[in-house]
């Protein structure tokens, strides 16, 4: 029997590839790819895989509740991967209201229609809430987060995904909902939309503009290949227990400061640009709100049940995305024309 696996947010960065690997290396499947195709949603990254028989893609905003339902009526999945959010927290900040829509409102639709039509049936049923290590909070100069580290959003970005996981976890603790949560740390790689921090520098570079790096740069972050993090999803969804949660990291801490220094060094190679000439880009300006100061995931869970870790070193990882979107410059052009410039202008122009 087919098993269908309805993918959220499959045409954005981390979406395209969940859906390129499933749909190729799990041909018996039937992958449906849902996606409002908002600014950072863009069938483009799936024109590889568009034509294969088990692919579909349906146009679908999850915040239309009765249109959801009707989805699930028609389609029957059996598995969830949610990864549908706006996720950008620059973005939160200018307007919080849209990332309780989406990313709120839209995990409790997906809940509700599949409490509806799976019913008391949970045999071989999966709902997996893709998340992040936001919802931690902040960490010192020591420590890590693990699975049991107490929730402390502080940004509307990572409140809404905190609010989402909590739905996801009562689901399961009250109707018996067969869930399923990672958290993961920041991704990188091919197809990310350039409002972050690594396309951004890429772009700015590749443009010679002004690089903008928040407060004194001195803000860490752990850095997760995104195909590391596409093999974790995979290992999670097929042999995660159920009701557990997983913390993905790519054991990669840097300073903001030193990653973007770093990239710098990495494009003048590229470029053949001479030594130090994109670090003089570097422009430092007025931090963010409420800008946590440290991420660092403890991965040990899931490499001790599930066999996991991260295998791109992050010198290897960035040169892979690199030589992509300067491989790729159309596609960065087309996605950096019209709104992306006037968002750019909103956030940067004048701090």
């Amino acid at each position: 029997m087919s098993h269908k696996i309805l993918i959220t947010g499959g045409a954005g960065f981390i979406g395209n590839h969940v859906v390129r690997h499933f749909v190729r290396r799990y041909p018996q499947y039937e992958i449906y790819n849902l996606d409002a195709l908002t600014y950072a949603g863009n069938l483009e990254n799936l024109a590889d895989v568009e034509n294969a028989p088990n692919y579909h893609f349906i146009h679908m905003d999850l915040r239309d509740m009765a249109r959801v339902v009707e989805l699930f009526e028609t389609h029957r999945f059996d598995g969830v991967i949610h990864l549908a959010a706006e996720s950008h927290v620059d973005r939160s900040i200018e307007d919080p209201l849209a990332f309780v829509h989406t990313n709120v409102l839209g995990t409790v639709h997906l809940l509700y229609a599949a409490r509806k039509v799976w019913g008391d049936d949970y045999e071989g049923k999966r709902f997996y809430q893709v998340s992040t290590d936001e919802v931690y909070g902040s960490l010192g100069e020591t420590g890590y987060f693990t699975e049991e580290t107490p929730y402390a959003p502080r940004s509307p970005y990572s409140a809404s995904k905190a609010s989402a996981d909590h739905f996801v976890r009562a689901y399961h603790h009250t109707y018996g909902m067969p869930v399923i949560i990672s958290n993961c740390s920041n991704n990188y790689g091919p197809y990310q939309f350039p409002e972050k921090l690594i396309p951004l520098v890429i772009n700015n570079i590749l443009h010679r503009r002004e690089i903008p790096v928040y407060g004194d740069g001195s803000n860490v972050r752990d850095w997760l290949w995104v195909l590391d993090h596409v093999d974790a999803i995979d290992r999670i969804y097929h042999h995660g227990v159920l009701g557990e949660t997983y913390n993905i990291g790519g054991n990669a801490e840097m300073k903001n400061v030193e990653l973007v220094q770093l990239l710098c060094d990495l494009m003048d190679q590229r470029l053949g640009r001479p030594a130090g000439e994109s670090r003089s880009l570097i422009r430092f300006v007025k931090d963010r709100p409420g800008h946590d100061k440290r991420y660092a995931i403890d991965i040990s869970k899931i490499k001790r049940e599930l066999g996991w870790q991260p295998r791109t070193p992050i010198d290897e990882g960035l040169r892979r995305t690199i030589d992509w979107y300067l491989d790729n410059a159309e596609w960065l052009q087309r996605v950096t024309s019209g709104e992306y410039r006037e968002y750019y202008e909103r956030h940067y122009a004048h701090r």
